[in-house]
């Protein structure tokens, strides 16, 4: 019997290792190596010139993950506490643009933010750049020369990034934290107002630490990806927002190739997100056990 469960996990682990272990065992190498196979630490000293590279990367992630947070756990919460019917159609409409290409769901927000595109057409239409117009030019301090927009720029700015970044993950964040939220012993909620709990003591000290695997599990699922796009980053930051995934990118496919950089910066990236998730996690374990006390 044993035998043939061993023979059921043949091509697991015949996909995990050429897929995920050969890989990560490749890119070690690369990132100890020169283009000449010598072993260097050269390739993790050069990572210092990308500082900034690091610092927008993990700022605009954070930023990201935390406004998906914001939205992820109200909406959670509250279709926690419908009924299955409203909870089904809920599922399939936050779920719905999941089923578009990403790429796509990202040009269709270009099409949107774009100088002349549909939200610039808006705030025209209201006369909200006019305002603006009016206001600047009532705080400058040489109104004569001040020059009037006739749009809002934001393609190619941090905070279009970060919209790309919530729109397509934020599903990731409100998945989790509700399929935990949905599954509470409601037995103890009732148990806490019996003891005299109000609503925001009860959601502080039982709801709330109980689904933090859920929110856990949530900013890990959005955060992970966010830190290391590069297909966001590349529309909608117009090229000027560059992140960790386009230096990667960039030192694999682009005119900069140096693979032995690139392996180096995706093994650092690696590390830190998996320490985070490991933190996260030791975080997650203790307050859990802590509402069960």
């Amino acid at each position: 019997m044993k035998n043939k469960l061993s023979l059921f996990a043949v091509p697991y682990v015949g996909w995990m290792s050429i897929f995920v272990v050969a890989p990560i065992i490749i890119m070690v190498v690369y990132a100890f190596s020169t283009a000449a196979g010598d072993f260097t630490l050269e390739n993790f000293a050069r990572m210092g010139t990308y500082t900034a590279v690091f610092t927008r990367s993990f700022k605009l992630a954070i930023i990201a993950t935390l406004i998906a947070l914001l939205i992820g756990y109200p909406v959670s919460y509250m279709l926690s506490k419908e009924g299955p019917q409203v909870q089904r159609i809920a599922m399939v409409l936050i779920m719905l643009p999941m089923w578009m290409n990403f790429l796509l769901r990202t040009y269709s927000w270009m099409s949107i933010l774009e100088n002349n595109g549909l939200l610039n057409q808006l705030f025209q239409q209201i006369g909200l750049i006019d305002l603006y117009n009016q206001v600047a030019m009532h705080f400058a301090s040489d109104p004569a020369a001040y020059v009037p927009i006739d749009h809002f720029q934001m393609i190619g700015t941090q905070g279009a990034v970060v919209l790309g970044m919530v729109y397509n993950y934020l599903p990731f964040m409100i998945l989790p934290i509700y399929s935990v939220l949905v599954k509470l012993d409601h037995s103890l909620i009732e148990a806490a107002r019996d003891l005299g709990a109000s609503s925001v003591q009860v959601f502080r000290k039982v709801i709330l630490p109980l689904s933090l695997p859920g929110v856990l599990s949530g900013i890990t699922m959005v955060f992970v990806p966010s830190v290391s796009t590069f297909a966001i980053s590349r529309l909608l930051g117009g090229g000027t927002q560059m992140m960790l995934g386009d230096l990667i990118e960039q030192q694999f496919l682009g005119g900069a190739y140096n693979p032995q950089l690139g392996a180096a910066i995706a093994l650092v990236m690696m590390a830190i997100v998996v320490v985070c998730m490991l933190v996260m996690n030791r975080f997650g374990d203790g307050e859990e056990q802590a509402v069960m006390l």
